[in-house]
């Protein structure tokens, strides 16, 4: 996903100072979206105006006025639907800052998934009752999200991430008035999303035109924090976890998080599936999960995470909430019983749909050898295990498995074979090289995943862009396949409603790292990977197992 700002501005009869705020915003060289709610006739005529004098500027007029809130909504939607993902949401009479947008832009970049909001900095312009009845709103959003984390909710200048704010927007029924700015960010809040809080210059100008309402108004408001704070008391559970296990900070490489569970958990696991069938063991993996759910809040907040970034590229993606991430791990556990249904025979080939199969077949008649790329993603022991069973010997896996011992070694102790072609190695080194080739030279396939980084400090890395953030992957695959001169095909396999499904598609005939040009020879191909690997969480979101924070490694290793 790439990063592509827009600027929403409401109006409604701010023809005085409508056109300075665009032409100022001209710099920037961002669209701007205009809603005009439904502003009298001499207001169109200058927003007409300004719409053909600027090019970046995008007009649309709701036929009358229905509220700041619902022009913004409309703003939002359609910035979406041109392909935005970010949206900076400006007012029109001319309070705002507009020095501070690159500011604001910038911080949302680096941290997509969040709400960059403004916090007011007011100057003697501002009337007394503005600036200290605020902090009675300011108290009630306290109290609704437990926490201070939002700094100011009534600013109406603050960068959306768009996915997640039209979710919320189509499937909640918003206030489409003064109320829209606290309520928005609250639920978002709520949603999982962080909040970032950035100081802005706010004024008053002379005669400026304010909508504000005082009785009305402030019945709204008032109706609004009583919705809110019923909606605390349903989350309180959620919300008072999150305050006691808040995400972890630290970038802490993967391979060293320790491994969870115990050898006897494991085996009276196993036992359970052999006495008792399949179902019943699926079924008491739910509480089993739940207690690693509850207990184990780096897993979690990396889910959380990964679904929140997945939903900023494609908003009809799962919303990043706790049942959703409690079903992604319920997913992978699933993952780890299918590996032992392969291995103990109890999956068919008739329940295996392949795309490809025929691209598959001819590569195995060929005789050549191959490297099959793949990704901690769905279940990749499904095929060497059924190429095992059915005497195939020659998928081998390219692992690194100490960070997984236990499960590996009880998965070994119940199935014969398990460790059959299973090639455990720390770093792809030249010994590894001289193995690898000699297997290939004889025809066989080595399946590698290409979305951890190696284990070792000085593991040589590449950061491309995925999910919207740079993170790093490993150089090691596609230096390897340059080494062996042989063809590169991508290879998942992952659970369907109705069974499992192998992905197989080429991915390159031979990958040459040009002298003078290898590491840019490098990157372009992580990024095809990163970007197929992308696809493929949208297609099944739930089947990309990553439960630590893989975007932290980026800021933890140098490039090389």
């Amino acid at each position: 996903m790439s990063f592509v700002p827009a600027i929403v501005i409401p109006i409604y009869n701010h023809k005085e100072t409508i056109a300075a705020v665009v032409a100022r915003l001209a710099d920037y060289d961002v669209p701007v979206f205009i809603v005009d709610d439904g502003s009298d006739e001499e207001t169109q005529r200058t927003l007409a105006a300004v719409a053909d004098r600027e090019p970046l500027a995008r007009l649309s007029r709701l036929p009358e006025n229905v509220g700041k809130g619902a022009a913004v909504m409309h703003g939002l939607r359609e910035a979406f639907a041109a392909g935005c993902t970010h949206a900076l949401q400006v007012d029109a009479d001319g309070q705002h800052d507009l020095a501070d947008v690159p500011r604001f832009l910038e911080q949302s970049r680096i941290k997509p998934h969040a709400v960059v909001a403004g916090c007011p900095r007011y100057d003697e312009s501002a009337p007394a009752c503005r600036r200290y009845g605020r902090y009675v709103t300011h108290f009630w959003v306290w109290v609704e999200t437990l926490s201070f984390a939002i700094g100011d909710s009534m600013c109406g200048f603050r960068v959306y991430p768009l996915a997640a704010s039209v979710a919320l927007i189509d499937r909640h029924r918003l206030p489409t008035r003064m109320t829209f700015d606290t309520e928005i960010i609250v639920r978002l809040f709520w949603m999982g999303l962080p909040v970032v809080n950035l100081e802005t210059r706010v004024i008053y100008p002379p005669g400026g035109l304010s909508h504000f309402r005082m009785w009305r108004d402030n019945l709204r408001i008032s109706w609004m924090h009583t919705r809110l704070c019923a909606g605390m008391l349903a989350r309180l559970p959620l919300l008072l976890w999150r305050k006691r296990c808040p995400p972890r900070s630290g970038a802490v490489h993967w391979s060293r998080h320790r491994e969870r569970g115990s050898s006897l958990g494991l085996r009276l696991t196993v036992a359970s599936y052999h006495l008792f069938g399949d179902r019943v063991a699926r079924v008491l993996l739910r509480p089993i999960v739940g207690w690693f759910f509850l207990s184990g809040g780096t897993a979690r907040e990396a889910s959380l995470d990964y679904l929140r970034r997945l939903q900023a590229t494609w908003f009809d993606t799962p919303a990043p909430t706790w049942p959703n991430a409690y079903r992604h791990m319920l997913a992978f556990a699933n993952a780890n019983l299918d590996k032992l249904a392969a291995w103990t025979g109890h999956v068919a080939h008739a329940g295996i749909a392949f795309d490809n199969q025929k691209a598959f077949e001819a590569l195995l008649a060929s005789g050549r050898g191959a490297v099959l790329l793949g990704a901690h993603f769905g279940n990749l022991e499904m095929m060497r295990a059924l190429a095992h069973l059915n005497g195939i010997a020659r998928v081998n896996a390219v692992v690194y498995t100490e960070h997984a011992r236990r499960f590996n070694e009880t998965l070994a102790a119940v199935t014969p074979g398990f460790d059959l072609n299973l090639l455990q190695i720390s770093s792809l080194g030249p010994e590894t090289a001289i193995l690898l080739r000699a297997k290939i030279d004889r025809g066989e396939l080595l399946v590698i995943v290409g979305d951890r980084t190696p284990p070792a400090e000085n593991g040589r890395v590449v950061s491309v862009e995925f999910l919207g953030t740079p993170a790093h992957f490993p150089q090691g695959p596609f230096i390897l396949a340059a080494l062996l001169e042989c063809p590169v095909y991508l290879f998942v396999c992952f659970r369907e409603s109705d069974g499992y499904r192998v992905h197989f598609e080429p991915f390159a005939e031979r990958i040459d790292l040009p002298r003078g040009k290898r590491e840019v020879a490098i990157a372009t191909h992580a990024q095809r990977y990163a970007d197929r690997l992308v696809e493929l969480c949208r297609r099944t979101p739930f089947q990309w197992f990553n439960f630590f924070d893989f975007w932290a490694d980026t800021k933890s290793r140098p490039h090389h």
